[in-house]
């Protein structure tokens, strides 16, 4: 590919550059600088002053997982219950044709439901019993911490009132003390191992899928943040090894290796993952997850102190503290880095503890560690609810904080489901980005698709206004915490490349491949409050344009064999998202 963006601001990963001109050559970017090329490239881009950035880096995303779920029965679109039925009803009609013809075998799967949308943030079984299929149904909830069914997946897995719970499940019970058809955590499972396994084919469509996404957004690199068997996912370690050498994979990828929540023998588990490490290529798997616990509005994240609502309780803490420091312990030594799931106060400690840990000898059980190795990336995600005491030991330890900065702001579940379980005082610990950036921690940001949009641009308005137009209360949620947008960008394209070590993503500079994003317009120019309104026009990922909507073909024009110059096209980008959409 070869192609001049000119009259373009230039956000390189750190800081805005005083050049107005990227050209790239073969795919490299082989000049930054002012006015037109000396040579000018087959294809000019006049950007209009637009912002072009390194391509963004999403650290914590399930790539398959959404990509899937966008195929099957898709509700995250949906606003509201009465949407949410509408659209499980149009999907129905719509599958019959594409079901078997015993139909009332064929699971119905998919998600994207919001708990916002039924009392207690629990809908009923009864619900999908009145759109009158007989087909089992099985729905994920946006965050995938919770599982809507129907009576009939149910009964195919015997799923009664004598049912135990699972240890770190939930199973909502109604009036009667029967199961309602909401279950959290482990218990999905219950109704989850009954569900057919997805083919091979399935997965890797679904892989594609969600790439395609992914670059319509602006995103060249990520982290997947679950690569193992999940929630009734079939684990997408294979199919991201075969788009990897097939070349279908076109962004550069590290798989986070699931540690499950059974683990007896810790050495044999880290052996294995030992063989399923890949560290070269565009799909690396040098991290491992770890899913400490899980959600406030389903009351299972953990917390030091009892919820404030009536129920009570501390929440669910899938591994003990022993489990945790030597399991740290021997996967920093095996030169894997760690990646955590914590949301409540207690799980951001418990990983801090443990990363303090590393090092520390056995019989050493009061003396602090040495901590990680030097070059370690490992790092806690989510970090929702974290005690003012523990946000300096981030930058201590060397560990960074991945922010998925969409949640931050007063949406209708942090309205209902959050703020009245936590109580004012851990209220005031929400997402404190601000003190993490002041307080010199290394930040990265991700999306954690499919439980909320991709985008980027919309965590970043987030990030820096605490707020959005589709949050139930406009009311900044603790302003004193908003970043900067150099801070928010720096996250999202340098911080996240530098936990999947990447050398290829996540900065603008001569010599490199190109991996870049143009955005619609500047938004330094712009009042923050118009950060939603920003839109991805161009993708460039692997020195190729994977996605365009600059107003013409992408096809880059090839020189004649008589070795006469390629006719150059000329392309001026749209400057706001409207004049794009006419």
């Amino acid at each position: 590919m070869d192609l001049d963006i000119l009259d373009v601001s230039i956000f390189d990963g750190h800081s805005v550059l005083p050049a107005n001109r990227i050209s790239i050559r073969d795919g490299i970017i082989t000049d930054i600088g002012t006015g037109e090329a000396a040579e000018p490239a087959a294809r000019t881009i006049s950007a209009a002053g637009a912002l072009v950035t390194p391509g963004f880096v999403d650290a914590h995303v399930h790539t398959t997982f959404g990509g899937q779920e966008s195929l099957a029965c898709d509700v995250s679109g949906a606003d509201g219950l009465d949407a949410t039925l509408t659209a499980i009803r149009d999907y129905l009609a719509a599958d019959a044709d594409a079901a078997n013809a015993h139909a009332a075998d064929s699971w119905v799967t998919g998600g994207g439901w919001s708990m916002a949308d039924f009392p207690g943030g629990a809908p009923r079984a009864r619900l999908l019993d009145e759109l009158g299929t007989q087909r089992p149904i099985i729905l994920l909830s946006a965050d995938h911490h919770s599982a809507w069914v129907n009576s009939r997946a149910m009964a195919i897995a015997g799923l009664d009132a004598s049912t135990p719970t699972p240890a770190g499940g939930v199973i909502e019970k109604d009036e009667a003390g029967s199961p309602a058809g909401c279950l959290h955590e482990s218990a999905i499972d219950i109704i989850s191992a009954h569900v057919p396994p997805a083919t091979d084919a399935a997965i890797a469509t679904g892989l594609l899928a969600g790439q395609s996404y992914l670059h319509s957004l602006g995103v060249t690199a990520w982290m997947d943040a679950i690569v193992g068997d999940y929630s009734g996912h079939r684990s997408p370690f294979d199919a991201y090894v075969g788009a990897a050498e097939s070349g279908d994979l076109r962004a550069e990828v590290v798989g986070s290796l699931w540690w499950p929540r059974d683990v007896e023998d810790i050495d044999v588990q880290v052996a294995e993952l030992v063989e399923r490490r890949r560290t070269e290529g565009s799909f690396r798997t040098t991290s491992v997850k770890f899913m400490l616990d899980g959600i406030v509005e389903s009351r299972t994240a953990a917390m030091s102190t009892e919820y404030s609502c009536a129920c009570g309780g501390f929440g669910t803490s899938y591994f003990t503290r022993e489990h945790l420091h030597r399991s740290f312990e021997a996967l920093d030594a095996a030169g894997f880095d760690i990646h955590c799931h914590a949301i409540g106060d207690a799980a951001v400690k418990a990983a801090l503890d443990a990363f303090e840990a590393i090092g520390r000898g056995p019989d050493d059980n009061d003396q602090t560690g040495s901590g990680p190795r030097p070059d370690a990336r490992h790092h806690i995600a989510h970090v929702q609810v974290v005690d003012p005491v523990d946000v300096p030991r981030f930058k201590t330890l060397g560990v960074t904080a991945n922010l998925q900065a969409l949640w931050a702001c007063r949406d209708q579940q942090m309205i209902d489901l959050n703020i009245p379980y936590l109580g004012d005082e851990r209220t005031a610990w929400l997402y404190p980005f601000k003190s993490f950036a002041e307080a010199g921690t290394h930040l990265a940001m991700g999306s954690d698709w499919p439980v909320s949009t991709a985008d980027p641009w919309q965590a970043i308005h987030v990030a820096v206004n605490r707020t959005h137009p589709d949050g139930g209360d406009p009311a900044p949620l603790l302003p004193e915490q908003a970043i900067d947008l150099t801070t928010a960008l720096r996250a999202y394209t340098s911080g996240s490349a530098h936990l999947l070590r990447s050398s290829a993503n996540g900065a603008i500079r001569i010599g490199g491949v190109a991996n870049l994003a143009l955005a619609s317009t500047n938004p330094f120019d712009d009042d923050p409050s118009g950060l939603v309104d920003v839109r991805t026009v161009l993708t460039v990922a692997g020195g190729r344009i994977v996605f365009d909507e600059t107003g013409t073909d992408c096809t880059t024009g090839t020189a004649a064999t008589t070795g006469t110059a390629a006719p150059t096209s000329h392309t001026k980008i749209p400057a706001t998202h409207a004049e794009r959409q006419s």
